[in-house]
């Protein structure tokens, strides 16, 4: 078993960024790319106001392990896969990421990866995955009523994710 979570997180918060509170953003109040919703279920209370502006990587990264990594599999999943499976499922939910994951390889897209997709994965090409899902990420973007007001943030973050998970594979 191979372990690219610390990997991933590096580029994953380079992606998200820091505190951000666009009203156009249907995430609202979001650091590190941890909306307020996630951040009040994972500590199990309302937080204050400001309290988001204050949170550090150590704050997050439990919640992207836990909620996102672990629910993707990301330890299981092949190298490169992972990163941009995880990316995808922090940026959009990690049903949709899983969902697309298991109709390119062919299971039933239920949104939960286990045994089954973890078998049709190993028997696919991670780089020809990795091609697939920026495809099938970059069409999903562009369907969005928000896409000229992010799309430009979201392809290139997307273009990003792909040459990162390429990296994963090659080295």
């Amino acid at each position: 078993m191979k372990n690219n979570f610390e990997q991933c997180m590096r580029w994953l918060l380079e992606h998200e960024g820091g505190y951000i509170w666009h009203a156009e953003d249907p995430g609202g109040e979001t650091n590190f790319g941890v909306t307020r919703a996630v951040y009040e279920q994972y500590v199990g209370r309302q937080v204050m106001d400001g309290e988001m502006k204050g949170l550090t990587h150590d704050d997050v990264y439990p919640i992207y392990k836990e909620n996102y990594w672990d629910r993707l599999r990301g330890d299981d999943l092949p190298a490169g896969v992972d990163f941009c499976t995880f990316d995808w499922g922090v940026n959009s939910g990690t049903s949709r990421a899983a969902k697309a994951l298991q109709r390119m390889v062919g299971v039933e897209a239920d949104g939960g990866i286990g045994p089954m997709t973890l078998r049709a994965v190993a028997n696919h090409e991670p780089q020809d995955l990795v091609e697939q899902m920026h495809y099938v990420r970059d069409q999903f973007y562009r369907s969005l009523s928000t896409f000229p007001t992010f799309g430009n943030g979201w392809t290139r973050r997307n273009n990003e994710t792909k040459d990162q998970a390429l990296k994963l594979i090659w080295y």
